[in-house]
């Protein structure tokens, strides 16, 4: 066995999760401005679904690996890395190839593990923070004494966003499908939760606001969510939209939008150059990690596989019954 070889989660050309297969490739080797991390967990996220069925390709120079988030070590710097050394422990933000041993990651996209949490926890970080700090914070604005809705509350993004929120001076309303879900957001501090099997979110919000609406919406739903988004948006009120599982075609009451000066606004992380991802993570290093330094939020982790059931967490995501995330154990602390 060549000892610069590792073995990573192969999903060949793709299809079900069962085409999730341990395989062996040449260890990466970190570039000018990157760290070269030995990954002890890795982050299952919705994108790792997506890009294994066909639908979320690696951008160009990516590592065609499965993984945008891991906790581990520092194994080596690339030239110019001076924030990081061999040893250091750190979450990371990753391209691509967090199923793996070893993985490359911008220097600037790995923060430290905050004090006190497992590296277990620390890996289901990246994503969502990064997520939901640019386009809850960044982009939509949220300001303290304003509303925030969330969609999906009891995913991963949800739960951040919950958090978030909360202790950022927000009121924070949530949706979920299930009596189990809307008790795990309003655990999570959510002052309302709304099962939208059962309940309409938008006459339950504009009830809950004195009809005044919501101010910020978070919507990986889309689809016909985004007119119900506008029905019970504040004035001035923003919709931060960052995925579709709704579809992604919609019809807009433009006259809502006018009439209510609504800001439409929507990204995906992945793409996003180094430079804007580096600009998140500092944002991130000043204004949450102390907060996660000081005990004041935690990811929700329901639970901890062996990559070996890497098929598993897959069949988990789909099937709709997950609240928080799940990561995977790749190596040993």
């Amino acid at each position: 066995m060549n000892t610069t070889d590792m073995q990573y989660i192969d999903y060949g050309q793709g299809r079900g999760p069962e085409v999730l297969k341990p395989a062996r490739c040449p260890r990466p080797e970190p570039g000018p401005g990157d760290v070269l991390i030995r990954v002890l967990f890795a982050g299952v996220n919705r994108p790792d679904v997506a890009q294994r069925i066909g639908r979320y390709p690696p951008p160009p120079g990516a590592s065609p690996i499965i993984g945008l988030e891991v906790s581990g070590t520092v194994e080596a710097v690339g030239q110019g890395v001076e924030q990081w050394r061999a040893g250091d422990q750190v979450c990371a933000l990753t391209p691509g190839g967090g199923y793996a041993e070893y993985c490359v990651a911008p220097a600037a996209h790995c923060l430290p593990i905050p004090r006190g949490m497992p590296l277990s926890h620390a890996a289901a970080l990246p994503e969502t923070c990064f997520t939901v700090w640019d386009n809850v914070f960044r982009r939509a604005r949220l300001q303290a004494g304003e509303t925030l809705l969330v969609h999906g509350g009891s995913g991963g993004i949800g739960t951040t966003a919950i958090q978030m929120g909360k202790a950022m001076g927000a009121r924070v309303i949530a949706t979920a499908g299930s009596a189990e879900k809307v008790a795990h957001c309003l655990a999570q501090g959510a002052d309302l939760a709304v099962d939208y099997r059962e309940q309409d979110f938008v006459a339950e919000a504009l009830a809950y606001t004195g009809s005044q609406g919501v101010d910020v919406v978070l919507d990986m739903v889309a689809g016909t969510y985004l007119q119900r988004n506008l029905d019970c948006l504040a004035m001035d009120g923003r919709i931060a939209a960052i995925a579709f599982m709704g579809g992604a075609q919609a019809t807009l009451d433009i006259t809502t939008m006018l009439r209510r000066r609504a800001t439409l606004t929507g990204s995906t992380l992945r793409p996003r150059t180094v430079a804007q991802k580096a600009a998140i993570a500092d944002e991130l290093r000043r204004h949450w990690w102390p907060r996660l330094d000081a005990g004041l939020g935690m990811p929700v982790v329901q639970a901890v596989l062996d990559w070996s059931e890497a098929a598993q967490a897959h069949r988990t995501m789909e099937d709709g019954a997950l609240i928080g995330k799940l990561v995977l154990a790749v190596g040993q602390p």
